[in-house]
């Protein structure tokens, strides 16, 4: 006898997997997050050219200084956005707010809608630029909150609604 329902995959144990959340994040993620990067990538050079000018002998360790710093962020800039995109995912579901986000390490949240206690959208100046937001939902536990970056701002409007009329027909107090 296995734990799960037919049609769930299951592993080696019979005991059913989880699957992954239905929904990546905005295709405007990924150049925001490209962006970010470069800025990133500029402002090391910046300083690389300041140390750069300000040593006169230039010596061999700056060099390989160099190197090690400008290296690792070029490869970030080129690869971490699209890398993330596949990985960031989320879905809202009746019962439960499922995610997966990081991109080095990966952590996956699942919160049952009966412990959410407040539902909040954010928008900084770089988001408001792309047309996105981020919804916060906040928990009864110690892990903190559930965050859902990258979503356009009307998808993020729709989430909130979607929470609020979920959560509001609940008549628990989320702890």
């Amino acid at each position: 006898m296995t734990d799960a329902t037919p049609g769930t995959p299951t592993n080696a144990a019979g005991s059913a997997l989880l699957r992954e959340p239905a929904h990546q994040v905005s295709p405007r993620a990924v150049a925001m997050w490209r962006m970010i990067a470069v800025s990133e990538l500029v402002g090391a050079v910046a300083v690389l050219v300041v140390v750069w000018l300000l040593v006169p002998s230039h010596p061999w360790w700056l060099v390989v200084l160099v190197v090690v710093v400008l290296l690792p962020l070029v490869a970030i800039a080129i690869w971490q956005p699209g890398i993330r995109n596949r990985i960031h995912r989320w879905e809202v579901t009746p019962g439960a707010v499922h995610t997966r986000s990081g991109w080095i390490s990966t952590q996956q949240r699942i919160a049952p809608l009966s412990r959410v206690q407040t539902v909040d959208t954010r928008q900084g100046p770089l988001m408001r630029l792309y047309g996105l937001a981020a919804v916060t939902i906040t928990t009864a536990s110690a892990a903190g909150a559930v965050e859902i970056q990258g979503l356009d701002a009307d998808v993020a409007a729709r989430v909130v609604a979607e929470l609020t009329e979920i959560t509001s027909a609940d008549e628990g107090d989320a702890t």
